[in-house]
């Protein structure tokens, strides 16, 4: 198992620089400069010049990339050109935001689509296998950005029974009602697509192990129903654990669409507000810091995988 492990944290080792490379790459290759959004459009060559050389931006790319990778590799993301501060302040106060609403949404999502995906797998063909897969088909067609927007309309415009946007405060309280109303309608936004996917992959991976020999010898052995679908439910496991932590990823990167549309102050509120700006250091940082976080998670969840499998590791 030690040596798997070694084995996947030196493989994730390339995966992290090949993922750097095009974060920086991805925001140089944009179009636009942007030392013009500091300076007036009527600003002189020499000014325009001066603020280049100071952010580094005169450099050949091979050289800016070195440089940005040192100073990353040192805890440094830069400093941001719209605001000033540091590029890690922003994203340690914005990205605990994130976690907050992703978690959420995680606990949400998984628990809800867990139950939901046992129960059409265990009596798959049925009418709860179909009223399952009806909505797991719903909440993957649906766009999470309109379905928060009909929920604004809905929850916080006609019935006024929770609040719109924002998080009541800079910091979450979570003993104050007034911050948990306001993570209502993001959560349950933000939940939706990993609900219908989770729930899709749980049902066949539970409808698969339901047909496989032993559960006919469990039964055969005279097994309880419940202690039968224990077992099942430990060999569906690996499956969906894989798209689980891959759902958790994207929510922590993909939920730019739901922040902006709830103003949540949070990473992708940040990063929509960088690429407006177009704020370089705060882009190349907010994007490569959730990059790594899809990375590491997506090891973890290869590592409990294989714990859970010893097939994996010998694969």
């Amino acid at each position: 198992m030690l040596g798997y492990v070694a084995r996947r944290l030196l493989a994730a080792v390339p995966i992290a620089l090949g993922v750097s490379v095009v974060c920086f790459a991805l925001v140089h290759l944009a179009p636009g400069d942007p030392v013009q959004t500091l300076l007036p459009p009527d600003a002189d060559a020499a000014t325009v010049a001066r603020l280049r050389e100071l952010y580094g931006l005169d450099r050949p790319l091979p050289v800016q990339y070195a440089a940005w990778l040192g100073r990353v590799l040192a805890g440094d993301l830069g400093r941001s050109i719209a605001t000033g501060r540091p590029v890690a302040e922003e994203i340690r106060r914005s990205l605990g935001n994130t976690v907050l609403l992703a978690g959420l949404s995680v606990l949400l999502a998984f628990s809800l689509a867990f139950v939901l995906g046992t129960v059409a797998g265990r009596w798959r063909g049925g009418w709860l296998d179909r009223l399952v897969t009806g909505v797991a088909v719903l909440g993957v067609s649906v766009p999470n950005y309109w379905l928060g927007i009909v929920l604004v309309i809905v929850f916080a415009v006609e019935l006024m029974a929770l609040p719109a946007s924002g998080m009541a405060g800079d910091a979450f309280d979570p003993t104050s009602w007034d911050h948990l109303r306001h993570l209502v309608l993001p959560v349950v936004t933000l939940s939706m697509i990993p609900v219908g996917i989770i729930a899709r992959t749980t049902r066949s991976a539970v409808s698969e192990a339901m047909n496989q020999e032993y559960v006919t010898t469990l039964r055969a052995n005279g097994l309880p129903e419940w202690r039968v679908l224990r077992h099942v439910l430990k060999n569906a496991m690996p499956p969906v654990l894989a798209v689980m932590g891959l759902q958790f990823g994207t929510l922590m990167g993909g939920s730019i669409l739901v922040e902006t549309v709830f103003s949540w102050p949070g990473s992708g509120f940040l990063l929509s507000k960088a690429i407006l700006a177009r704020d370089v250091p705060v882009l190349q940082g907010t994007i490569l810091v959730l990059a790594m976080i899809f990375v590491v998670t997506n090891l973890t969840v290869d590592l409990v995988q294989s714990s859970l499998d010893p097939r994996i590791r010998r694969a």
